[in-house]
């Protein structure tokens, strides 16, 4: 395949000698447009020499050749990493003023982009706006994640590790053109609920919600009409699916009860809370006026996953998740499989979690299910590609339940 890897100037443009080697590694043709920012960072003689051809960067060089356009219309595949605040919003205004701008809007290639920048970049309403442009225009992200940045700063904005770009980016080829559920109906629940104890505070959990988003985002690829619930999450939503809003475990089972009829597979990845407080304060709780301990009591929540598998649903699809914390694969398949015979959906998605594993981080490691307690599949890498790589399960088993 040939892969164009687009460099900006950002101090994230070292790792992408790692993109670039993954790549080739991968037996890929690999050609890189640097920008003359992106020199400052990481040197020429470095990409060539990983890359294996002449790195190109000035937007007249081989004018005879047409080269500002062929390098687009040779591309199976684009992938800027790093991409910069800059560098967004001139994709996103459809701006051509160097090499790599002229690349891009004379292909016809899938693109993919790792965002990095500082946070206050990240979040600012501009690179927020142009961000949902490019999505609305099916430009692919990876990342970004949070984690530290230049200097003393940490938070979101660092760009994704070049593994998971590498991984992220051939994932959306290898969907490129799958629409195995055109015409479907996709119903997707993701984030983490959460259940307040006053106005300021809340029981919850760690999810993120990457790995539903991912899945609500391959399932538009794939064809599908999608509906997302969505609780707390800290990704952005994919652009062209309808977005419904939710807080609690109560508001949740509320929202999918009443979409779940109208869909043809309904996949819950959302982290629920198992437990809500009796009592919910109206005031902030004072540490003046509770001493040195506070005793909440909790009261069940409804169980979400049962509840809708239990509805009837003709040849409608169910599909769970379970996060567990399990000491071995033996330990969660016992764990998974005791779990989907409680709850009777179809399909049930294991993965094990931890403090580092699992939750937040862009990478998953899941083992499908069926009702039977059988193991129908196991998929491994990054968010985007298990999301792609189980929707791929579903999309079958809908085409069997015909």
């Amino acid at each position: 395949m040939n892969i164009v890897v687009g460099i900006t100037g950002g101090i994230a443009a070292y790792k992408a000698v790692n993109v670039i080697r993954g790549f080739v590694l991968q037996g890929h043709d690999v050609h890189v447009v640097a920008t003359e920012a992106a020199l400052r960072f990481v040197g020429r003689p470095t990409l060539e020499a990983l890359s294996r051809n002449t790195v190109n960067t000035d937007l007249y060089e081989a004018v005879a050749e047409v080269r500002h356009v062929a390098i687009g219309q040779a591309a199976d595949l684009i992938v800027i990493a790093p991409a910069t605040a800059n560098t967004i919003a001139k994709l996103a205004a459809g701006l051509a003023d160097d090499l790599l701008g002229n690349t891009v809007l004379a292909s016809r290639a899938p693109v993919v982009i790792a965002p990095a920048m500082h946070t206050e970049m990240w979040q600012n309403p501009a690179t927020v706006a142009n961000i949902a442009t490019l999505r609305a225009r099916g430009i692919h992200l990876v990342g970004p994640v949070s984690g530290q940045l230049t200097g003393k700063d940490a938070g979101p904005g660092r760009m994704a590790e070049p593994d998971d770009i590498v991984a992220g980016a051939l994932a959306v080829v290898a969907s490129a053109g799958i629409r195995d559920l055109e015409g479907r109906s996709v119903l997707v629940t993701a984030g983490g609920t959460r259940e307040p104890l006053d106005p300021v505070r809340y029981i919850g959990n760690r999810s993120s919600g990457r790995q539903g988003i991912a899945i609500a985002e391959a399932a538009r690829r794939r064809g599908a009409r999608v509906t997302l619930i969505v609780a707390h999450i800290e990704v952005p939503v994919p652009e062209g699916v309808e977005v419904v809003r939710v807080e609690t475990t109560a508001e949740l089972l509320e929202a999918t009860a009443s979409a779940a009829p109208a869909n043809d597979l309904v996949v819950m990845a959302a982290a629920v809370a198992d437990y809500r407080p009796v009592h919910v304060s109206d005031d902030k709780i004072k540490k003046a006026n509770t001493g040195e301990t506070l005793t909440l009591e909790l009261v069940q929540n409804p169980d979400v996953l049962a509840t809708i598998s239990a509805e009837p649903r003709g040849d409608r699809l169910i599909v769970g998740f379970a996060a567990e914390t399990a000491v071995d694969r033996d330990a969660l398949l016992e764990l998974g499989r005791a779990k989907i015979a409680r709850k009777g959906c179809d399909y049930l998605v294991v993965n094990n979690v931890g403090w580092s594993t699992g939750f937040v981080t862009d990478d998953n490691s899941v083992t499908v299910l069926d009702s039977s307690g059988d193991i129908v599949f196991e998929a491994s890498g990054s968010k985007s590609s298990v999301a792609d790589d189980i929707l791929g399960v579903f999309a079958a088993a809908l085409s069997g339940a015909e």
